[in-house]
């Protein structure tokens, strides 16, 4: 069995994910750029990645859910309205099972650009 080739740019790397994983991805790459339009877009420690003049937040597939790292800041703002996910410091599950909650995933990238544009908020 051949192994896929490391991807190089975020298209690439949705290509390559699992076929279940990959309408969700692009779901969510697309609200992403909605969300930040003019993002640089790029693979930073092999995850999609969209930034200003720093990363804003990644995102990647795994075997059974994608996860979402919009900063810790960004996951405390909005604790309220991800009771239904699996969260960490820093990260969100969304599982490939259900819907991906867009309208939320938008005012979490949202409020991370503000938090960039307007206080220049680091990375983690």
């Amino acid at each position: 069995m051949r192994r896929k080739a490391k991807a190089e740019t975020i298209e690439q790397y949705i290509a390559n994910a699992a076929e279940q994983a990959q309408p969700l991805l692009q779901d969510l790459l697309e609200c992403l750029r909605r969300a930040a339009p003019g993002a640089t877009e790029a693979i930073k420690w092999s995850m999609p990645s969209l930034s200003y003049q720093r990363i804003l937040f990644q995102f990647a597939a795994y075997k059974n859910h994608l996860g979402f790292y919009p900063t810790p800041a960004a996951i405390e703002a909005f604790r309220s309205q991800l009771e239904d996910f699996e969260t960490g410091k820093a990260s969100i599950r969304f599982p490939f099972d259900a819907p991906l909650p867009l309208p939320l995933i938008r005012g979490i990238a949202e409020y991370r650009v503000r938090e960039v544009r307007e206080n220049d908020a680091k990375w983690m």
